[in-house]
């Protein structure tokens, strides 16, 4: 009778790092204009005027407002145009 040979399973992991992604912040400031904040995001951002708006209310209303996301350099980037168009910027670590 021939030997059967024994089934060996072999599991492996393999540790996948994901960077999370860092939000641009912009506060609230007492000084600039709604309307000003309105067209700092439209020509830094691009975005419809809705979402300029939405954003805008935002900042307004709550204090704060994540207005881009993504990779760390792009997110450096908008933040210091933002601060040259005059707005308070911060960015930070998505949690």
């Amino acid at each position: 009778m021939p030997l059967k040979k024994p089934e060996v399973t072999t599991q492996t992991t393999e540790e996948v790092h994901v960077e999370l992604p860092w939000n641009v912040v912009v506060w609230d400031d007492p000084v600039t204009l709604m309307k000003v904040v309105e067209a700092i995001f439209k020509k830094v951002f691009g975005y419809p005027a809705e979402k300029c708006t939405h954003l805008m209310l935002t900042v307004h209303h709550e204090g704060r407002a994540v207005v881009w996301s993504g990779n760390r350099e792009k997110a450096q980037e908008y933040c210091v145009k933002l601060q040259v168009a005059g707005l308070l910027s911060t960015i930070e670590q998505a949690a």
